[in-house]
């Protein structure tokens, strides 16, 4: 089963991130910062990362950044899930080394979308 940390401040996006993730059979972990995320990627890296990008303690880019020069051998798919809609936003994450980018609200089937693209679903 693939696995999937939701790094996301708001715990109602987390819960409905959670809700979708877990019918597209994924499992779930959840953070509430990127200082929070980094912890848990150490003690168990997953597949895939839903990342929001404000967040209080360390922001999603930090988190993204952190991540990528840590250079693990299993480094997980970034799927950043924002507000954050411009063009200058979405090239500095990609760039930063995210795989992909969704738009908050998002659905299950943008979602499962976004997932497929970056090969984990």
């Amino acid at each position: 089963m693939k696995t999937c940390l939701i790094v996301d401040d708001s715990k109602v996006i987390r819960k409905v991130a959670r809700h979708i993730l877990e019918t597209l059979e994924f499992t779930v972990d959840e953070a509430g910062d990127g200082r929070e995320a980094l912890d848990r990627c150490e003690a168990s890296m997953p597949d895939v990362v839903l990342l929001d990008w404000n967040m209080p303690v360390m922001s999603g880019m930090e988190f993204l950044k952190l991540l990528r020069q840590r250079g693990h051998e299993d480094q997980p798919k970034v799927v950043f899930c924002t507000t954050e809609n411009d063009m200058a936003h979405i090239r500095a994450a990609l760039e930063a080394g995210a795989d992909e980018y969704v738009m908050k609200p998002f659905d299950r089937e943008t979602l499962h979308i976004k997932l497929q693209l970056v090969g984990v679903a």
